[in-house]
């Protein structure tokens, strides 16, 4: 194993044979008996993975995952709890622990898990970019790249879901790469050392056909694409193999571009099937609610291309903030497609925002430059909600998200306010529409640093 994990014991002996096997193991270790000296590493910077007891002097592990998400999203938080009742197992899953384990717990398990939650935070946290170098991670073709809160969000589920033999449902628009996060739910767990079979039409054509799938598998996982689109009969037959599979059987990954649960009334889709592949639900953001993670993607298909024999190319910021502004119908596909059209096509090193402008135009889900002024941001604001609560699973997120959501929305409004009329107080209130004393007070609780011209005010 290799990184630094953060133990928080009130016990000093197992602090003690945590550190111990942890070194051993090649890790670097800070163990504490205090909640407020874990949430100071964690402030600081320190720590790929934290390993953390519930009931502490100063504080509870389990209060101290929604604050610790907060600070570190992705960071892997392992709970280890004398509390081993189903309550308090739910709990930490619903506050995005990365794993629970009840007191006595099996060390070499806890050193497996651990050693686990290191690979898929160091893999996913940190993909490959623009060396041209993928490694041993996750295949260069859609990759899991990403800094956004949703991608993190993702990372953390991909992590977590790894660890269960539950069947898998991911879902997520064309393009955006759902066989991809299916390969990595494989690859990162105990099963990557057995087959990945990806179920073709023929597979599924008869249950003996169905049956040889299976066994085909062994272990391994079976990943069933788009299974929405199977006609009713084969959905019914699925049903049958799925309920005769034994103990130690091959998991089951399935994809869908609909979300099954929330299909209309009177949909061909079987309920009792639905039930069977959607043990957890994976549901990767669209590339247009991530429009800070373009320029990574586009540094990691530009790097592939020059691997490719393709000339080397640079965005200018025009060229990139372009790129930013569309709308990706078709996602990370579409933008790799994109990118290469235009690394192909360009004239220099350097690409220009009217270059890219040339490809985009004949792209699907263009914006009109113009007439749009007036267009309601609703449509986005709700996309962006829902997308929020799918993240949380089923489950609800903590209390207070109307304050939160009005902050967000506050805050940036009041900035561009402020950049579009040149710090000019007095003109920024008439165009929001408030009083000046008012947006005097939202700038100060804010903290929202205002400029004009060359001078801070």
């Amino acid at each position: 194993m290799d990184g630094t994990v953060l133990v928080a014991d009130d016990d000093r002996t197992i602090r003690t044979v945590l550190t111990q096997a942890l070194t051993r193991a090649g890790c670097r270790v800070h163990a504490t008996s205090s909640m407020a000296t874990l949430m100071r590493w964690i402030d600081e910077g320190k720590g790929d993975l934290v390993i953390t007891d519930v009931i502490m002097p100063d504080g509870s592990g389990l209060e101290a995952l929604t604050g610790i998400t907060e600070r570190r999203p992705g960071l892997p938080v392992i709970v280890i709890s004398a509390q081993s009742t189903i309550r308090t197992a739910i709990e930490a899953a619903e506050r995005d622990a990365y794993d629970y384990l009840p007191k006595p717990f099996d060390l070499p398990d806890l050193m497996a898990r651990s050693a686990r939650a290191l690979t898929v935070q160091r893999r996913l946290s940190n993909p490959p970019l623009s060396d041209g170098n993928p490694g041993d991670g996750l295949s260069d073709d859609l990759p899991l790249v990403g800094r956004s809160a949703a991608m993190q969000a993702l990372y953390r589920r991909v992590a977590r879901v790894t660890n269960t033999d539950l069947s898998v449902l991911v879902t997520g628009e064309s393009g955006s790469g759902k066989q991809l996060v299916a390969r990595a739910v494989h690859d990162y767990s105990d099963r990557r050392a057995h087959s990945f079979i990806v179920a073709s039409q023929l597979d599924l054509a008869d249950p003996g056909g169905m049956v040889a799938l299976f066994e085909r598998a062994g272990r391994g996982t079976v990943l069933l694409d788009e299974v929405g689109d199977l006609d009713e009969t084969t959905q019914a037959r699925l049903v049958r193999v799925l309920d005769g599979l034994g103990q130690g059987a091959a998991r089951v990954i399935a994809t869908s571009q609909t979300p099954l649960a929330t299909a209309p009334e009177g949909s061909d889709f079987r309920q009792d099937l639905y039930y069977r592949v959607s043990g957890v639900t994976v549901s990767i953001p669209p590339l247009r609610d991530r429009p800070d993670d373009i320029p990574l993607l586009v540094e990691h298909f530009l790097a592939n291309a020059r691997r490719d024999g393709l000339p080397r190319r640079r965005f200018t910021p025009d060229a990139m903030e372009t790129l930013c502004a569309y709308s990706w119908p078709g996602n990370v596909r579409q933008l790799e497609n994109a990118t290469r059209h235009i690394a192909v096509a360009a004239v220099g090193e350097e690409v220009t925002g009217q270059e890219v402008d040339v490809v985009l135009d004949g792209q699907p889900g263009r914006e009109p430059p113009e007439g749009n002024a007036h267009a309601s941001v609703e449509p986005v604001v709700a996309a962006h909600l829902r997308r929020h609560f799918d993240l949380h699973a089923g489950a609800l997120p903590k209390p207070g998200l109307y304050q939160r959501v009005l902050r967000e929305i506050e805050r940036p409004l009041i900035e561009i306010a402020l950049d579009a009329t040149n710090g000019n107080q007095a003109r920024c209130a008439e165009v929001l529409g408030i009083n000046r004393n008012t947006l005097r007070k939202k700038i100060v609780d804010l903290d929202i640093r205002v400029t004009r011209g060359r001078k801070l005010m």
